[in-house]
């Protein structure tokens, strides 16, 4: 399996077959150090094709929220592979106790399935009691792995315990938890974070969170820029960005315990109309905010003047009689 072939099956299909491949490398001899590199080098060689892959394909078909998902698919796919490497051939437990336990949970942006080309990876390793010396070989393996990989990643290792009280003490946590995705591991360990956070913080218990995004939504807006027609925008952060409609997502999905905003419309809290309202903004700015990414090979989140043509091209922006490409794209 190369990178290009990630687009076909399900994650858990590409994380196997990429697994497969591993475990191959692992077995076949040589120090530990050889195995680790051979490991290494087919892991990024994977990466590296499934990023152009999808670079590719968006260019075709100009699809940003299917670019978003199919990044983090892709990540997906090479931590799935790594943790199984890891519990089944480095690391493996003969007799494991009740504590080591582990769950590896997608968070941020990437706990919604979407990714940016360079957007950080956040992690959180969940744990049922205190860290164990095997659970704690597992996350640094992942950890130097992804490091080396070239990804930015943000992670954190915690009981549940110590995720409700971080989550009471810190807004910014408790949004990430909101946002919590299992990508492997103990599903068992999941489900009982999401049942104490539910019980916690969302039942009749939202006026403060409310409060809180709708202050840093404004101290966002003064630091970036009030208008929403900024000659060079913020697609990310500015008014009218990618970050107000997670915003409004998550004012939504936190105040009524629901994960989706087709259960928001089953509720009566929004309608069909405006559920398609939303997408069709969100699919824009991710199609910008990808592209963006991929033309700089940073986290560029500023359209600047120097990329707004070249961006309009990109879209597929032509021009008409008195407007030309990048003005028409610009008003959109």
């Amino acid at each position: 399996m190369n990178g290009t072939d990630f687009l076909v099956g399900s994650v858990d299909e590409r994380a196997d077959a990429l697994y497969d491949q591993l475990a191959g490398l692992w077995d076949g001899g040589g120090d530990e150090s050889e195995r680790r590199r051979a490991i290494l080098d087919h892991v990024k060689a994977f990466n590296a094709a499934g990023r152009q892959a999808i670079e590719t394909q968006l260019i075709a078909d100009g699809q940003g929220r299917a670019c978003a998902q199919r990044l983090s698919q892709l990540q997906d796919t090479v931590l799935c592979a790594l943790y199984q490497l890891a519990l089944r051939r480095i690391y493996r437990a003969t007799n494991p106790s009740s504590a080591e336990r582990l769950a590896v949970l997608a968070v941020g942006g990437y706990g919604r399935a979407t990714l940016a080309p360079g957007s950080d990876v956040d992690l959180l390793f969940l744990l049922p009691y205190k860290q164990t010396a095997w659970g704690e070989s597992v996350v640094e393996f992942l950890l130097y792995m992804l490091w080396d990989l070239g990804l930015k990643v943000g992670h954190a290792t915690r009981t549940i315990d110590d995720c409700v009280r971080l989550a009471r003490q810190d807004m910014t946590i408790r949004t990430a938890m909101l946002d919590a995705r299992l990508l492997t591991g103990d599903g068992d360990l999941f489900a009982d974070l999401r049942t104490r956070y539910a019980r916690e913080f969302q039942r009749g218990k939202s006026r403060d969170f409310i409060e809180a995004k709708l202050a840093e939504r404004d101290e966002r807006h003064r630091r970036v820029g009030e208008s929403r027609y900024l000659v060079e925008p913020n697609v990310k952060d500015g008014k009218g960005g990618l970050r107000d409609l997670h915003t409004l997502f998550w004012l939504a999905t936190y105040h009524y315990a629901v994960a989706s905003l087709d259960e928001l419309v089953e509720r009566g809290v929004m309608t069909r109309a405006e559920v398609r309202l939303f997408h069709k903004c969100e699919e824009f700015l991710w199609a910008v905010r990808c592209h963006l990414h991929f033309m700089t090979g940073r986290a560029e989140e500023r359209l600047s003047f120097d990329l707004q043509r070249p961006m309009a091209e990109r879209l597929g922006y032509i021009d008409h009689p008195g407007l030309k490409d990048v003005e028409r794209f610009m008003k959109h």
